[in-house]
C-alpha cells in the first residue's frame, strides 16, 4: 500500500512511569502492511513550537482490530504535549515509514536484546517472531528496578530476563554484560536502545560472527529522506536513517 496519511482516534494515552507513556490508536484504514521496525511520524496540533512532526516506532499493531500502539518518553515540549492528549482526540499520522527487521529462516535461535525505550519497536517484532514459529530469548535492560517497562508484554512471546544497572532486578550490570550475550550462541541478534548500548552488542556479534541488526533512533525531521539530518555513516558512504533504515545491519555501519 505505501505511505500514507491518516488521521488516528486517540483510544486509550496510558502513563507507564514518569517519564513513558503509551498511546493507543485507531486507524480509519487498514494496516496490514505495517511491518516491525517501521515507525510512523505525528504532527503535534496547538502549538507553533512543535511545528515538525515526531518520528516513532510500531510499539503493538493489532491487525484485527487496526489498532497501534506507541511506547514514547517524554523528552521535550512535543512528547510531553503528547502525553496530554486525551482519549477520543485525533493525531495526525504519516505512516508506516522506512524497513523494516530481517525475519530470521525455520529453525534458527534468535534474541531480541532492548535498552530503555528501546524496546519499543521490538515487542512488535517479538509478537511477529512468536506467530511465526521462532524460538526467542528476550533481554531487556534499565537502571533500576523502578524503571522496568513492558516487562509482561514480552512473556507472551517468549523467555524473557531482565537485566538493571544498579541489580535492584534480575542481572546487574548492562545488557552487554549478560551471559546469554557474552556465552550465548544464537543466529541472530536483534537490538534497540541507547548507541553506545549498540555499539557494544555490535561488536560482541562481530566477534562471533553472528547476524545482527540494530534499529536507529536517530532524529528524523521529516521521515522521507528530505530534510536529510538522519544521515548516518555506512560502508556504502552517507545513508538516511529514515528512507534506508531504521534497521540496518551492523556489518553495513561505519561503527
Amino acid at each position: 500500500m505505501g505511505k500514507r496519511i491518516g488521521d488516528f482516534k486517540v483510544l486509550k494515552n496510558s502513563r507507564l512511569n514518569q517519564d513513558h507513556f503509551i498511546l493507543e490508536l485507531l486507524s480509519p484504514d487498514s494496516i496490514e502492511d505495517i511491518m516491525p521496525g517501521q515507525f510512523a511520524e505525528i504532527r503535534i496540533d496547538k502549538n507553533k513550537e512543535t511545528f515538525l512532526r515526531r518520528p516513532f516506532s510500531f510499539h503493538n499493531v493489532d491487525f484485527r482490530r487496526n489498532k497501534v500502539e506507541f511506547l514514547i518518553q517524554i523528552a521535550g515540549k512535543g512528547t510531553h504535549m503528547l502525553s496530554q492528549i486525551a482519549p477520543g482526540e485525533y493525531l495526525n499520522l504519516i505512516y508506516p515509514l522506512g524497513n523494516s527487521f530481517t525475519m530470521p529462516e525455520k529453525g534458527e535461535k534468535v534474541i531480541l536484546v532492548g535498552g530503555g525505550c528501546g524496546v519499543a519497536p521490538l515487542l512488535f517484532l517479538s509478537q511477529k517472531l512468536y506467530f511465526n514459529g521462532v524460538t526467542q530469548d528476550i533481554i531487556l535492560g534499565y537502571r533500576t528496578r523502578e524503571r522496568i517497562i513492558e516487562y509482561t508484554k514480552f512473556l507472551e512471546f517468549g523467555k524473557v530476563y531482565v537485566a538493571t544497572e544498579d541489580g535492584s532486578e534480575g542481572f546487574k550490570g548492562f545488557v552487554s554484560n549478560h551471559p546469554l550475550i557474552v556465552d550465548g550462541k544464537y543466529d541472530r541478534i536483534y537490538c534497540c536502545g541507547p548507541e553506545p548500548m549498540m555499539k557494544k552488542i555490535a561488536l560482541i556479534a562481530k566477534s562471533k560472527n553472528t547476524f545482527c541488526e540494530v534499529s536507529l533512533e536517530n532524529l528524523m525531521a521529516c521521515g522521507m529522506g528530505v530534510c536529510l539530518c538522519c544521515a548516518v555513516k555506512t560502508i556504502k558512504g552517507n545513508l538516511l536513517t529514515c528512507t534506508d533504515g531504521p534497521v540496518f545491519n551492523i556489518n553495513d555501519l561505519e561503527w
